[in-house]
């Protein structure tokens, strides 16, 4: 490719928003290190590390040839990435700058699962998964709406950032695996009450939501590909003001509903609005996507308490904020796209499309998942050990705490500190109890 000056503008954006979407890893790492447990915050980092290490290889190798490889009937494609002219890539821009943006839009669809099954699941299990999200289950279905030729693509499926490939995908494959690993001990109680697991820590949390939230500036506004698109700032202003939405209605509501403003809501409410904007960030208007972002603020807390009432333990809220709202998001372009949206236009036949798109992804990544997990449950294991979850993961899988300060000899077990005794979502709130 000759290096004209637009490709080389357009590598340099593409690369660069690369590297703020590959930044979001950190943020999944401080967020989950953050709300659970202190004895476990060294096993979330551990996890993301993997997606970093062992999943960027597995897509790079496998996935990226059967995402964007030669299409065969809208369903599969495949192709070894350096070896095929049938790759559907931009025209403007080096494979390589390709690549690497599409890495951070893999590894992201894995960490959102290590959130719900965080504190009891199997290291070796999750290594297991890893490498199937990024090398299989993330790459089939992503060909079908973001292959040209793929199937969603053909009937007119619109999703421009990935609120149904990558969020609404790994969301309720993240329900399937912690439906099956199961609640961490002491969870749910026999009368269908919840124990609420003091966070570790709540400003480390709020650090990983806006590193998370900063590289979602690359995750949209990057998927342009193009540094000359006029949209590029539209789409970073909207995915700016849905996240600010979000993160405002879940605010409010829980200040009204449970008296307290909650943190870990109005974290999750402002990511819930980033993932609800993400299909739609290039095709509504500024004020469309603050009205997503509020309704994703809400739906956020209505999935979380009706998650807990399935008894699906979901220690980060990763269902609620990526496969709730990952669907909502999904449908919401059918509702506001400012060419074909219901509210725009009086037009169905985009929402029947977003509809039932969404819904095949969620099928998708929930019934492969749900099929994997009880696979590894009945051979290599999926869950660890009862001594080993009370211990906690950090010392019995990697041997080292979170927080040296904990530990009162060099050569005595770690002790936990003394957890609250209230959560904001507490017994006032919802008729929850601490655990302690």
């Amino acid at each position: 490719m000759n290096a004209g000056p637009t490709v080389a503008l357009n590598t340099i954006w593409v690369v660069l928003a690369a590297a703020m979407v590959l930044f979001m890893e950190g943020g999944f790492s401080l967020l989950e290190a953050g709300l659970v447990r202190t004895k476990n915050a060294v096993n979330v980092t551990m996890k993301i590390f993997v997606d970093l290490t062992i999943g960027v290889l597995a897509f790079f190798l496998i996935g990226f040839g059967i995402l964007f490889g030669k299409d065969y009937g809208g369903l599969i494609s495949f192709d070894f990435w350096g070896a095929s002219q049938h790759l559907s890539i931009p025209i403007d821009l080096p494979l390589s700058a390709y690549i690497l943006f599409q890495i951070g839009f893999a590894i992201a669809a894995v960490s959102i699962i290590s959130g719900a099954v965080a504190e009891r699941m199997s290291f070796k299990a999750y290594i297991i998964i890893a490498l199937f999200v990024t090398s299989i289950l993330y790459p089939i279905s992503g060909h079908w709406i973001w292959n040209a030729d793929g199937w969603l693509a053909q009937l007119g499926m619109k999703d421009f950032a990935g609120s149904a490939v990558i969020h609404a995908l790994g969301g309720w494959a993240a329900f399937a695996f912690a439906y099956v690993v199961g609640p961490r001990r002491g969870r749910f109680n026999t009368d269908g009450s919840v124990n609420v697991f003091a966070p570790s820590n709540i400003p480390l949390a709020s650090a990983g939501a806006f590193i998370l939230w900063f590289g979602w500036f690359g995750f949209n506004a990057g998927s342009t590909l193009n540094a000359f698109d006029s949209n590029l700032s539209v789409i970073a202003l909207n995915t700016a003001l849905a996240g600010a939405a979000g993160g405002t209605s879940a605010m409010i509501y829980t200040t009204f509903r449970f008296k307290k403003a909650d943190p870990s809501m109005t974290m999750n409410g402002a990511l819930a609005g980033l993932v609800a904007i993400t299909a739609g960030c290039a095709y509504v208007t500024s004020y469309s996507a603050i009205l997503i972002g509020l309704v994703a603020g809400i739906l956020v807390i209505w999935g979380t308490l009706v998650i807990d009432k399935l008894k699906v333990d979901d220690p980060v809220g990763a269902v609620a904020v990526h496969g709730v709202n990952g669907v909502f998001g999904t449908i919401a372009v059918g509702l506001f796209d400012a060419k074909d949206g219901f509210f725009t236009t009086g037009g169905t036949h985009l929402l029947v499309v977003q509809t039932f798109g969404v819904i095949m992804i969620a099928l998708w990544g929930f019934v492969l998942s749900y099929g994997l997990a009880k696979l590894l449950k009945s051979t290599i294991g999926l869950r660890v050990s009862i001594s080993d979850e009370e211990e906690g993961l950090d010392m019995a899988m990697h041997g080292i705490p979170a927080y040296n300060e904990l530990e009162r000899f060099s050569d005595q077990p770690i002790i936990e500190m003394a957890l609250a005794p209230k959560l904001s979502l507490g017994k006032e709130h919802t008729g929850l109890t601490v655990s302690k």
